[in-house]
């Protein structure tokens, strides 16, 4: 089974940019969709972003034009770039994978069975 590690988290102000990673081991993420997802303190956590294997995305609507989803198949690596942030941004992001997702990918957790442990983002006003 796949393992996932994020990194990239940091402190940040309002309207800087991150780049967070994903990488994977133990699995390529070829056979996987990948999505990446937030939980802000006192919140639930919720869906952020999703590549489908063919590369196809999805993005929750308080981040369209800001966040850009990514894979790279060869480094066995996610990303998502993050511009513009917002402290409304600040949460833990968890990189997911589904295994053999659908196209689109899904946007519910209970479709990915594994998971990193996240890093944090904190965007200050």
């Amino acid at each position: 089974q796949v393992q996932l590690v994020e990194s990239g988290g940091g402190l940040v102000q309002a309207g800087a940019s991150l780049r967070l990673s994903c990488g994977a081991s133990g699995g390529t993420i070829t056979t996987y969709s990948m999505g990446w997802f937030r939980q802000a303190p006192g919140e639930e956590r919720e869906f952020v972003a999703a590549v489908s294997r063919n590369g196809g995305t999805l993005y929750e609507d308080s981040v369209k034009g800001r966040f850009t989803i990514s894979r790279d198949n060869v480094q066995n690596t996610v990303y998502l770039e993050m511009n513009s942030l917002k402290p409304e941004d600040t949460a833990l992001y968890y990189c997911a994978a589904d295994y053999f997702g659908p196209f689109p990918p899904s946007t519910l957790q209970e479709s990915y069975a594994y998971w990193g442990q996240g890093t944090e983002v904190t965007v200050s006003s």
